[in-house]
């Protein structure tokens, strides 16, 4: 089985643990070599999380430096690493023994309002963005900004117009629900939400609609799953691999077996499910879906085919 983890946080890990430690050798961690190994991982996405001190005049420089962060480490342990950057190198990953990663930007901070950056992240190796976090940006708006969110500005507009064009994947988790809706319209792709749950399970404003998940399917888009407790149900300090499980039986009956992936926000969470405490333990999801007497193909699109099937996509639109 080919395990796609959509979404970790492990670069800005790495960046706060200073040059001595590296994707090998970290292990206060809920990735790393070992762990991703263990775990049975075909690919992830690795995001480029630039924190809230950082986004005020620091934050290219600091996902610049996340940028080499994933190079060095991807040339550092390329018997073992893939950098993935086409759909060649998708069908690559999945012919060999090794892991792809995918760099993704999580906020458009980054971009600092030109588009000349978007297109040199892109050249860098960047393949997609989460447009906001939680707050406003020049994009958009996160969920934070509550009541008063509004949806995309004209630089947001413009941005996904661009992606489109460079054959990026656009992620909507993060995005208040104006934006969502605006980009749906307007995405001339399928787009994803890479670390995100459903709000009738959980009612937290990070999590989805039903609605939403369903125009998200609709669109050939996939959810994946986020681990955090806070966004799988209340009280949180309850949850566990069956908590999650429920989440992935939810979002399947809302937007059918072609939606739904797995997005661990692994090492961007302040605690973690009970059985699933990090990227070693996925194969145990694995096993509580096969209880629920789900089909080996439907598995197989859940742990990965999901979201290999809406990259591949996504990238063949390249213009």
């Amino acid at each position: 089985m080919h395990i796609f983890d959509a979404h970790n946080d492990t670069l800005l890990k790495l960046l706060e643990a200073g040059s001595h430690q590296d994707l090998n050798s970290i292990a206060d961690s809920h990735v790393n070599l070992e762990k991703l190994k263990a775990g049975q991982i075909k690919t992830a996405i690795f995001a480029i999380y630039v924190p809230e001190s950082y986004r005020f005049g620091l934050a290219l420089h600091k996902a610049l430096l996340m940028v080499d962060i994933f190079w060095q480490n991807f040339h550092k342990y390329q018997s073992d690493l893939l950098p993935i950057l086409s759909i060649t190198d998708l069908a690559k990953v999945r012919n060999s023994g090794k892991i792809g990663g995918i760099l993704s930007l999580e906020g458009g901070e980054a971009l600092e309002g030109s588009l000349a950056n978007l297109r040199n992240f892109y050249r860098l190796g960047v393949r997609g963005l989460t447009l906001t976090w939680n707050n406003r940006n020049q994009l958009a708006d996160g969920v934070g900004e509550g009541e008063q969110a509004q949806g995309l500005s004209k630089f947001g507009l413009e941005v996904v117009e661009a992606m489109n064009q460079l054959g990026m994947f656009i992620d909507v988790s993060h995005l208040a629900e104006k934006g969502f809706w605006q980009v749906l319209k307007i995405s001339k792709a399928p787009v994803i939400a890479s670390h995100s749950n459903s709000r009738t399970l959980c009612a937290h404003p990070r999590n989805l609609t039903d609605i939403q998940i369903k125009a998200l399917a609709d669109q050939g888009g996939v959810i994946g799953v986020n681990f955090y407790p806070y966004f799988v149900k209340e009280p949180a300090n309850e949850v566990d691999l069956v908590a999650v499980a429920d989440q992935i039986e939810y979002l399947l009956k809302v937007g059918g077996t072609d939606s739904v992936g797995i997005g661990s926000d692994f090492d961007g969470i302040s605690c973690v499910p009970k059985e699933l405490e990090d990227i070693s333990k996925i194969p145990r999801l694995i096993d509580e879906l096969k209880k629920r007497k789900f089909s080996e193909a439907v598995i197989e699109k859940i742990i990965g085919g999901n979201f290999f099937r809406v990259i591949e996509e996504i990238f063949s639109k390249s213009s």
